[in-house]
């Protein structure tokens, strides 16, 4: 049987990250604090309910988080996302956060604020975040409860935003651009815009589930908008062109003379993923990024050390090179592939394959190129 993968060295950027004046490289990382959530998007790739019992016995304690988040500060780690699921449901949270802001991690938080109470704001204002993100899935309740499907969540997400905006502490808002909001998009954007002045982004992208729950992933495509929606809605949001344009425009190649030869690209990692960040699950389960689930690219932090993953796990697992013919013919030759949503951790959500290319993520590089072109 052929191969599918070989390993070679890894990659040269692991040598090249910043340094701090001790040598210590410089990263963040990623605390995914629990998959639970008191929501139930009908999009959402992660969430487990709110009152499972044996996914909280699972979860890491504060002491483990704390270890953890030593051993990440030692080695050059100077921030930490508090994510979810939905961080406020742990009664531990306030332990949990300071148990990190000890080791001088600066600490970001995400959060859908419909836990957000007057005791939440009082200790963000003792001990600041960098910032708190929250998403804004509707501005009317009957479309921030379509896609939430929790009766009341729009009230209390419009009280718990109010608390946060009130304490002083930086806020930032984003959303996430579903067939069940799009009619909204330019709504929230203006909502967002207003109360927030210099951020607000929209993701148009929707994960597959880790779990790889077949009828939740039949609702999340559902809620996906096909390519040209997409381009269509980055179109007409001048800033979310503008940042493309900047970050990707001097990256649409030229037409190729006939006959030219585009060089072969077999790396199936191409971002600096697990280079200056990587993600721990609510298990404690290390991963070069949020997306990758595969179970090769899992390091259990709770049987070995953060050094060991970050020294010799994440460089080998990502050192990976691909032999599949569609891979190679497809994605290492495509003059787009900038402007794709197409990744080895998506591809494993959407095919079961880390280096299988995906038709719609094609398209959608495709209708990104043509927008970027017609400008």
């Amino acid at each position: 049987m052929t191969k599918r993968f070989v390993i070679r060295r890894p990659l040269p950027e692991f040598g090249l990250w910043e340094k701090m004046a001790d040598g210590r490289a410089v990263f963040s990382f990623d605390l995914e604090a629990t998959a639970r959530c008191n929501l139930d998007c009908r999009h959402c790739y992660i969430n487990l309910p709110a009152g499972d019992r044996a996914v909280k016995k699972r979860e890491l304690g504060v002491d483990e988080i704390g270890r953890i988040g030593a051993e990440a500060a030692a080695r050059g780690a100077v921030w930490c996302l508090i994510t979810g699921g939905e961080p406020l449901l742990r009664k531990d949270f306030f332990d949990l956060y300071q148990a990190l802001l000890s080791k001088g991690l600066l600490l970001s938080l995400f959060t859908n604020a419909t836990l957000v109470t007057d005791e939440h704001v009082r200790f963000f204002k003792k001990f600041p975040p960098r910032d708190i993100e929250v998403t804004v899935y509707g501005v009317t309740r009957e479309t921030y409860e379509r896609v939430t499907r929790t009766p009341g969540s729009f009230e209390a997400f419009k009280r718990g935003l109010d608390r946060l905006l009130r304490s002083g502490v930086t806020i930032r808002l984003k959303a996430m651009a579903l067939r069940s909001n799009k009619h909204e998009i330019a709504a929230i954007g203006d909502f967002c815009r207003v109360r927030t002045k210099d951020y607000y982004r929209f993701d148009p992208h929707l994960h597959l589930r880790f779990d790889r729950d077949e009828t939740r992933n039949t609702a999340i495509r559902a809620e996906r908008l096909s390519p040209r929606e997409v381009a269509r809605l980055e179109r007409l949001d001048p800033e979310r062109l503008g940042a493309l344009k900047a970050a990707c425009g001097d990256l649409l190649p030229a037409e190729p003379p006939p006959g030219s030869h585009v060089p072969e690209c077999r790396h199936i990692f191409r971002c600096s993923v697990g280079q200056r960040s990587f993600v721990v699950g609510p298990e404690g389960h290390l991963r070069p990024c949020l997306s990758l689930h595969h179970p090769d690219f899992l390091y259990d932090l709770r049987k070995g050390s953060l050094a060991d993953a970050w020294t010799r796990f994440l460089p080998h697992a990502l050192a990976l090179e691909s032999n599949r013919p569609e891979y190679l013919e497809k994605c290492g030759k495509c003059p787009v592939v900038n402007l794709c949503l197409w990744c080895p951790a998506h591809a494993y959500l959407e095919t079961g394959a880390l280096d299988m290319p995906v038709e719609d993520f094609c398209r959608v590089a495709e209708a990104r190129a043509e927008a970027l072109k017609s400008g």
